[in-house]
């Protein structure tokens, strides 16, 4: 008991180190290290996707708590298909179970859900329990929290190629019209800003495919911490990080000052 109102205590010092107006306006999360937390412990990766709830209930509240206007969480992407089947059936149920779940919260926090990816591609029980969350949290306007569901960066890109190219063919938009705002207004994030903070756990340096085009002037942070064991007090490392840094958007310090 002890230990844990130190810990709370340490997290409200932490809290207070973060400047509320230079907030990122749009952090998103590449949750990496379900499955390598349930190995250590000697457990089924499904273990460590559970647990993994409880870290995006952290990060979630937390979030909501500073001001953070959208939060944008990679929870399955186009490649996570090919994991064993038994695994992509266990995050599928998982998703259900926790859409249920966390409803409550959701509209008691006023967050609306939205989502971004190839929702087709989803079980048609996954699909109508997302569809019936987005519809209840619509009008909540707290922040804004997306789940990257069969996403992948490259398929929305080309996706948007197409879309474009039939205008283009059509003679509703000319060659001469297009530019990034055109490109954006195709995106499945059409209705985001683009993401300021990226975070990835779990120690791997990589972007697997997620938010490419939008995350073009992001600040990236890695940690080693495995999602499971990540908390506020981690989400407030990340935030203080990302203002300690000069987003120059291809100026000079000068320019910026």
């Amino acid at each position: 008991m002890v230990k844990n109102h130190a810990f709370a205590l340490f997290n409200v010092d932490l809290k207070k180190q973060i400047h509320t107006n230079a907030l990122p306006k749009h952090i998103a999360i590449i949750m990496d290290g379900n499955g390598r937390w349930a190995k250590q412990k000697g457990m089924l990766r499904a273990f460590g996707h559970e647990n993994g709830t409880k870290a995006v209930r952290q990060v979630v509240e937390g979030c909501a708590e500073l001001g953070v206007e959208n939060l944008t969480l990679y929870a399955f992407s186009t490649e996570n298909w090919n994991r064993p089947k038994i695994e992509v059936q266990t995050l599928m149920k998982l998703l259900v179970s926790s859409l249920k779940k966390e409803i409550s919260t959701l509209q008691k926090n006023n967050i609306k859900l939205a989502t971004i990816g190839n929702s087709e591609a989803l079980p048609e029980k996954v699909y109508k329990e997302l569809q019936d969350v987005i519809e209840k949290t619509k009008d909540n306007n707290r922040m804004c929290l997306t789940l990257a569901l069969s996403y992948g960066s490259r398929e929305e890109i080309l996706n948007t190629v197409k879309k474009i190219s039939l205008k283009v063919k059509n003679n509703i938009i000319s060659p001469e019209k297009i530019d990034e705002s055109v490109i954006n207004k195709h995106l499945y994030t059409q209705n985001l800003p683009d993401v300021d903070l990226l975070i990835r756990t779990s120690g791997e340096q990589r972007i697997s495919n997620f938010l490419l085009w939008q995350i073009a002037y992001a600040e990236l942070y890695f940690t080693n911490v495995l999602w499971p064991d990540f908390t506020k007090h981690h989400l407030y490392e990340a935030i203080i990080d990302y203002q300690k840094r000069e987003r120059r958007f291809g100026k000079t310090s000068e320019q910026i000052n």
